[in-house]
């Protein structure tokens, strides 16, 4: 018996020591409405990561200043965590004025910058247009070494949601390696070439998490935008990959 659990025990500490971590990204994409608040079309918005048990992991967008303590959902989240509001690596502004799609990346790590075991997470979505909580939902994902690609059914101010996790072993593996892929010249003037294999279509996202442009060949013309960085999103049939791009 003595031999037996000291057999499971240390079963137990190698299942422990292997826990996998596996690297990579997700991308998030939904696009906003109002909740029917007084303050509407002008609105605030937190997307952010938990854990299966609901522990804050890292917020990947946050669009709030004065009026942030009414994401109360979020603001209780990560205060919890002992970090109220943190918005490390997120993307972050002002109150929005207007509904739009809102994109986002999550680098697989929390909000002090580990990366974290595999399994089931969350991202939480809140919104509102009021002085006080409007709506919010949940989406499960599995992060992994097997790619995700997720639409869910619209909710209450969610709507055409797009969560897809793309493990780097993945894009190594099957020839999707973001290296690969190329947007020249960069810097440009806002014209580039995109190269690589199996482009299905290229979106350019601005600071703001907002889609200023997309198209179904290799080509992007953004001269028009202000100068600055912006990110480059090349939908493939391996899924999306993504590059910085500056203008100047």
């Amino acid at each position: 018996m003595k031999k037996t659990t000291i057999i499971l025990f240390f079963v137990f500490l190698i299942g422990i020591g292997v826990s996998a971590q596996t690297s990579g990204e997700l991308s998030v994409e939904v696009t906003t409405s109002s909740t029917g608040g007084n303050y509407a079309p002008r609105n605030i918005i937190a997307i952010w990561i938990e854990d299966d048990a609901g522990n804050f992991v890292k917020t990947l967008l946050a669009y709030a200043q004065t009026r942030i303590t009414h994401l109360n959902i979020w603001q209780a989240t990560t205060s919890e965590a002992g970090s109220e509001f943190n918005t490390v690596d997120a993307i972050t502004g002002a109150t929005r004025t207007s509904h739009s799609t809102r994109s986002c990346i999550w680098d697989g790590t929390d909000f002090n910058g580990t990366l974290v075991t595999d399994g089931t997470y969350k991202v939480r979505m809140e919104l509102t247009d009021k002085n006080n909580t409007g709506n919010y939902s949940s989406f499960p994902f599995t992060k992994g070494p097997e790619p995700e690609n997720l639409t869910p059914t619209d909710e209450p101010s969610f709507s055409s949601i797009s969560i897809d996790w793309l493990p780097s072993t993945t894009s190594i593996a099957k020839n999707n390696n973001p290296e690969s892929y190329k947007a020249f010249p960069n810097p440009s003037s806002g014209k580039f070439t995109i190269s690589g294999e199996n482009i299905n279509e290229v979106e350019i996202i601005n600071v703001n998490g907002e889609i200023i442009f997309h198209n179904s060949s290799p080509t992007v013309n953004i001269s028009l935008q202000p100068k600055g960085v912006y990110l480059l999103r090349i939908s493939t049939d391996m899924g999306p990959v993504f590059k910085k791009i500056v203008t100047e």
